[in-house]
């Protein structure tokens, strides 16, 4: 079940800063009761849904317009590490991994699965991507592997096990180039490879950095793609060259930098990077364990720094926020009719936060068509604080 509350918008002023922003709670959603997580949000190539992975082993799809709740895909028996949706050529399909050993494909017209990719009883898939020059290439990130499918017919082709020792946490085809992947790990090395012809280690390995501490996630970006964020698990931050193998920024002292940026508390753990191509600026994104957030804009040129909040979303979460999802016009040109993103937790809130200079800024908004949650049910909080 589900069930939302609305607040009203404030834009409060700013703690150090004329140009930071304050944004209010929009529109709150419970995706379920207990102790559920929320993992992931995505969204769908033209916005008319997102998908949210829960540690339920679902994944729910919801408007992220109206956060209308349109259903969910269940098959997977462990925890769901990464879900995306496939592109526009098959923009109705909806793909998830697991530690299960299984990639699966969702209609989510009729939210039934229609294809699995099986890695093995003994695998765990922590990351996956689509792409290749042929499109149809399917990499996934697995215990000390790359593993590649051949999308059309499921078929494995290939399997990299010599160039990482640990778990490959992420696994990227380079936007303008994607006969080119880009794996990390566990064992803190961001390897690249060019996957044309036989995929091997000896022939196909290009290029490896080492991060020298173990690697949550990477993100390309830049004009020609050329860059790389990476967020370790002990929340440093490296900007790289992946091209050249050049480190253009090593902020170990990442989240020091960004808690001196604001006089909230303390900045606990890294959720995400954004980069926004238009301006070229990239932000990261800090969260406290009480649920605050904020963006951190990332200097990469000339000197490395991390510089004061710009925006601070609070009142919404009251635990450790998982993933992120910007709509705004400051991170991307996606129609988002006043709203700014959605964010979900560990404390099962999908929250929806509005923009401040949006028309709706006086009005609470509930989706009519959302589940509510029952009655006797909404009693037994009754307890925690107001």
């Amino acid at each position: 079940m589900e069930s939302s509350a609305a607040m009203d918008v404030e834009e409060q002023p700013s703690p150090n800063s004329t140009n930071v922003k304050r944004f209010g709670l929009k529109n709150s959603i419970q995706t379920n009761f207990g102790d559920d997580y929320v993992f992931q949000i995505v969204p769908k190539d033209d916005w008319s849904a997102m998908a949210v992975s829960l540690s339920t082993s679902a994944v729910k799809l919801y408007s992220p317009m109206a956060g209308q709740y349109f259903g969910e895909c269940k098959g997977h028996t462990a925890t769901i590490n990464q879900i995306l949706f496939s592109g526009p050529s098959h923009h109705q399909v909806l793909c998830s991994c697991s530690s299960d050993g299984t990639i699966r494909a969702w209609d989510t017209r009729t939210f039934q699965q229609v294809s699995c990719i099986n890695a093995g009883s003994s695998q765990e898939v922590f990351s996956f991507c689509l792409g290749g020059t042929s499109g149809n290439l399917v990499a996934a990130g697995c215990k000390s592997q790359i593993l590649f499918w051949d999308w059309r017919n499921m078929k494995q082709i290939a399997c990299l096990e010599d160039s990482h020792v640990d778990d490959v946490t992420q696994v990227h085809f380079v936007p303008n180039e994607q006969g080119k992947l880009i794996s990390a790990s566990v064992d803190g090395l961001i390897c690249t490879f060019d996957t044309t012809g036989d995929i091997n280690d000896d022939d196909h390995l290009e290029s490896v950095i080492n991060m020298g501490t173990s690697i949550a996630k990477v993100g390309i970006f830049g004009e020609s793609y050329q860059k790389l964020w990476c967020l370790t698990h002990i929340e440093t931050l490296g900007i790289w060259n992946w091209k050249d193998g050049r480190n253009e920024g090593n902020f170990s002292d990442a989240r020091t930098l960004a808690s001196e940026s604001w006089n909230l508390d303390h900045v606990d753990y890294f959720i995400d990077c954004h980069y926004y191509r238009e301006s070229e600026k990239l932000w990261v994104i800090g969260g406290t364990n009480g649920g605050t957030m904020g963006y951190f804009p990332v200097n990469y040129k000339g000197v490395a720094t991390i510089g004061g909040a710009e925006a601070i979303l609070e009142g919404g979460h009251t635990g450790v926020i998982r993933s992120v999802l910007p709509m705004s016009k400051i991170h991307s040109n996606s129609p988002s009719q006043g709203i700014f993103g959605w964010s979900g937790g560990e404390d099962g809130q999908l929250c929806c936060w509005l923009s401040d200079d949006s028309s709706e800024s006086n009005r609470s908004w509930i989706s009519s068509t959302l589940i509510m949650r029952p009655e006797k049910a909404r009693k037994k909080n009754r307890h925690q604080p107001y």
